[in-house]
């Protein structure tokens, strides 16, 4: 999720990771580095980053490690490119577990960043970082534990489903769905042209889970929203009423066969290779999709013809703001005993000129003021369009919630989609992980 004109949407989710209660670590003042001694010593910063596939995403960030050293000879960037789910619920943990964590590595804020902060596994950046929050705005804060900077975001959007329009057409479905019964009516006219509806990647567990995100946030008022996140508080009914209603949506059978099995990306036989290769008609996913579609499709050029992206349908007389959507973003932080020059990397990855470069990749948006502008694909534009008008933005749950909190709801999510759970059990887990 990703402009300066989404500034209210972004407001409304900083509510769901900023306002947490403060950690006993995450107050501890760090000096300033003198700014004479940046770049007198030769450093090696180490880089993890969630772009492991050759492509625009991988090509740039070897692109910008390189043209820093070039502006920095003293500095040396070792790039390790690591596969999302693996680096975030892995490898991340258990670096900073290790104390020998990356310099700079990928972070998603919310309640995942505040553990860290509060393990005093980060740099406090938020001196050095000022002109940069300021050209970023409000969105920065979700990467903020009690008013203080621990990273630095470099996309942001909101969620939806992308889809194939050339079935779309072949099908008669004449507009994207507004609510889940138009969407229900489609599933069943694409089924009627032996087309699979929609694609989901259950064996990485997230991308499933996400389903069960977007119901919790059509059956729950933004409060309660804001209150879970805050508190860890799930006893609102409509938390079990999200893992019902996503059961009633399985049960009309709109996904591919052995889904359970499918991975979420960066294969032709995952969720997002099924849409980019016309096997399938729509997935949910974020902004980021448009980049991994690309990188799995046979045919690119097919791919940008037919492709188009909505926002997640309402439902009809729900409790939640039927104009909320879900989003989140990538960032990076510094490990705290990173050097000074980590910190003028980080700064520089969301400089207007580097942010320029991402947005035309078409890998997602960019969070600079002034790069929205290299945004290109039509997509994209879409997404740009739907986070601005957007009422109020939700953190992804399972980040918004802590890692702790997060994995219980989407193993719970999963049992769902497997048969084997019910909406009670993702409701118990998450409160026992939350009591722990």
């Amino acid at each position: 999720m990703a402009m300066k004109r989404r500034t209210g949407a972004v407001l409304a989710l900083i509510a769901t990771s900023a306002l947490l209660a403060a950690g006993c670590n995450g107050g501890d003042k760090e000096e300033a580095p003198d700014a004479s001694e940046l770049y007198k010593n030769p450093v090696t910063l180490t880089w993890w980053h969630n772009a492991p596939q050759d492509g625009p995403g991988k090509t740039l960030w070897e692109k910008v490690a390189k043209d820093f050293s070039a502006l920095h000879p003293t500095v040396k960037i070792e790039i390790e490119a690591i596969e999302t789910n693996q680096l975030q619920r892995t490898r991340i943990p258990a670096a900073l577990l290790s104390n020998d964590p990356p310099d700079i590595f990928m972070s998603w804020g919310g309640g995942e960043l505040r553990e860290q902060v509060e393990a005093g596994y980060l740099k406090d950046i938020t001196d050095q970082v000022k002109t940069e929050a300021s050209n970023i705005g409000s969105a920065t804060e979700i990467w903020q534990v009690d008013g203080k900077q621990y990273g630095l975001p470099f996309r942001m959007g909101i969620e939806g489903i992308w889809y194939n329009k050339d079935m779309f057409a072949q099908a008669g479905i004449t507009a994207p769905p507004a609510t889940f019964e138009e969407l229900n009516a489609a599933v069943t006219k694409l089924k009627a042209i032996n087309v699979t509806p929609i694609a989901v990647g259950a064996g990485d567990k997230w991308p499933a889970a996400h389903w069960w995100y977007n119901f919790a946030l059509r059956d729950c008022s933004v409060d309660t929203l804001k209150k879970a996140s805050t508190d860890k508080v799930f006893d609102d009914p409509c938390f079990v009423k999200a893992g019902e209603d996503l059961k009633a949506f399985i049960d009309t059978k709109p996904f591919q066969n052995n889904f359970i099995a499918t991975p979420g990306q960066n294969d032709p036989t995952s969720a997002n290779g099924l849409l980019a290769n016309g096997k399938a008609a729509m997935e949910l996913m974020g902004d980021w999709n448009r980049g991994t579609l690309d990188n799995v499709a046979t045919d690119k050029a097919k791919l940008a013809k037919f492709l188009g992206w909505f926002p997640v349908p309402a439902i009809s007389g729900s409790a939640g703001d039927p104009k909320a959507a879900l989003g989140g973003g990538d960032g990076f932080a510094c490990s705290k005993n990173a050097p000074a020059e980590c910190v003028e990397f980080l700064k520089y990855i969301v400089s207007p000129e580097v942010q320029k470069e991402y947005a035309a990749t078409g890998q997602g948006l960019p969070v600079t003021k002034g790069a929205e502008d290299a945004v290109q694909d039509p997509a994209l534009k879409s997404i740009l369009q739907a986070t601005s008008g957007a009422s109020y933005v939700q953190l992804w749950l399972d980040t918004a919630y802590g890692s702790t909190v997060g994995t219980a709801m989407n193993d719970g999510i999963v049992g769902i989609f497997s048969g084997k759970g019910t909406p009670e059990q993702v409701v118990s887990g998450m409160k026992a992980a939350a009591s722990k």
